[in-house]
């Protein structure tokens, strides 16, 4: 996959550093997301079994003090006989746990007891309205009465609150957090005291038991507090998370590395292509230059030759620089070859005078120099020993000089002028050529090197790339910059030979 084409998440164009930050980030996003929706779940399903339990709960009293009212319709209704000892309905208590006592009052008689008067009023009003009627509330002792109308006597129950609750059937456990109580205006009765403290998260249900004679609200609370969030499950989501971005970023980062050696691979490869072809350019570049010489000696001979009389030992010389040509040719091709096949195993360098190098290259290029009309100045006195490679150098100074030539070209005969010095800068030979041609614009001179790019029209651009290679290839370097007054310095460096021999 290509960098473009790879995911946003893993942000693989970022330092390690950002790389680091941004997972932390995404990690402590995740884990307070997912720790939320735990806490978030864990409070749903606090608040549904605290409602579940407070419906059962109402549903169970509301039960009893129902049974109250039917109770009392009964004893209304049968009317047990009051002569008797014990009378019937004092056996009730034993039957209903909540029913503390039992109360009559004959028609002649009066409710016994100090809340007679509280009986009587309450007996009033429920023969008022058909139904059993309260008196007597106590929730703070925690019982009250329920008087019911009837003819020839009357009956009331005195309820104790406590027992109202049927512990085999309560849904909630005793010394649970949920509080239970029962509310009779500003009376209250702790069914179930419940928390201490509030809760982070309270739950709170309200509701009237389900019989008009007594009108107590049955009020549950209950919450959820910072210690009961599910801590454990909360834990190991954060671990999860971490732990599956860490994988992530191990498997994104062996991912990377594996696509960065695909790509260095390719781009090898590519580079290894760019460069066969850099070469094939370079070998018929180079191969130009030998075989012109070639053709032109040989065609100087055939003329010497049937000239009356013939020129013998001119034509020799020619033919003698002919073959001298060829072999040049053939150890381009040889040179070019091994680097091709084996660029480990290129020609050794050797130590060489760089003076007579470029007297060489001068020699080669004496009838362009005249024709041209070219001032050359020439400071050879000091010679120094190089380590470098015959024909790279050969070619390389070849190659400096015909690019000056063909500058020179471009301006009037009389201000064609070309400089050619050696020197030494310390551990390095130097070689200078500087010309009065048109010069390299600014702007160009940082591609000047480039394959295939070159400021002369018709110019393949090689020449000065394969320069710059060879000279790297011999430990040295070529660079280029403006002249002083007009034209362009080009200076190649090389590494001294060893106690400066040859």
């Amino acid at each position: 996959m290509r960098p473009a084409e790879r995911p946003l998440f893993w942000l693989l164009a970022a330092e390690p550093a950002a790389r680091l930050m941004t997972g932390t980030v995404i990690g402590l996003l995740l884990a307070a997301l997912g720790a939320f929706g735990l806490a978030r779940n864990e409070l749903s399903a606090r608040r549904a079994a605290f409602e579940t339990d407070a419906r059962i709960a109402h549903r169970l009293l509301s039960q009893q003090v129902v049974q109250h009212d039917a109770i009392l319709a009964t004893l209304a209704l049968l009317q047990p006989g009051g002569g008797a000892e014990p009378a019937p309905e004092q056996r009730l208590p034993a039957v209903y746990p909540q029913v503390q006592r039992v109360l009559r009052r004959d028609r002649a008689g009066a409710w016994p007891g100090p809340d007679a008067e509280a009986l009587a009023q309450a007996e009033a009003t429920s023969r008022r309205l058909g139904r059993a009627e309260l008196a007597a509330v106590d929730l703070a002792r925690g019982h009250y009465t329920l008087v019911r109308a009837a003819e020839p006597a009357s009956f009331a129950l005195r309820i104790g609150v406590p027992a109202l609750v049927p512990r085999s059937e309560w849904p909630i456990a005793a010394g649970s957090a949920v509080g239970v109580r029962l509310v009779w205006g500003d009376q209250r009765f702790e069914l179930q005291p419940g928390a201490a403290s509030p809760s982070a998260w309270p739950f709170e249900f309200s509701k009237h038991l389900a019989a008009d004679s007594q009108p107590f609200d049955l009020q549950l609370r209950g919450g959820l507090g910072w210690r009961e969030l599910p801590w454990a499950w909360m834990a190991a989501w954060a671990a999860g998370v971490f732990g599956a971005l860490a994988a992530a970023a191990a498997w994104q980062r062996q991912r990377s590395e594996r696509w960065r050696a695909v790509e260095l691979l390719r781009l090898g490869q590519v580079g290894r292509l760019n460069a066969l072809g850099e070469l094939a350019a370079g070998m018929a570049h180079e191969l130009n230059q030998p075989l012109t010489a070639v053709l032109a000696n040989v065609q100087a001979a055939q003329r010497l030759l049937v000239d009356e009389p013939p020129e013998i030992d001119t034509a020799r010389t020619a033919m003698a620089q002919a073959v001298q040509q060829a072999r040049r040719a053939g150890e381009v091709v040889a040179r070019l070859r091994r680097v091709v096949e084996r660029p480990e195993l290129g020609a050794a360098l050797r130590p060489l005078a760089l003076g007579e190098a470029l007297r060489s290259a001068l020699d080669l290029l004496a009838p362009d120099f005249s024709r041209l009309g070219v001032a050359l100045a020439v400071d050879d006195q000091s010679s120094p020993a190089v380590l470098a490679e015959p024909v790279a150098l050969e070619q390389i100074m070849h190659n400096l000089l015909s690019n000056a030539l063909q500058a020179l070209e471009q301006v009037p005969m009389a201000e064609r002028r070309l400089w050619v010095s050696v020197a030494t800068a310390g551990s390095l030979g130097l070689l200078t050529v500087r010309d009065s041609g048109p010069g390299i614009a600014p702007e160009l001179l940082a591609r000047i090197f480039e394959p295939f790019f070159s400021t002369r029209p018709g110019g393949l651009g090689l020449g000065l790339s394969l320069c710059e290679t060879l000279a790297a290839g011999m430990g040295g370097a070529l660079t280029a910059r403006a002249a002083s007054a007009r034209g362009a310095e080009f200076v190649l460096a090389l590494p001294l030979a060893p106690d400066g021999g040859v």
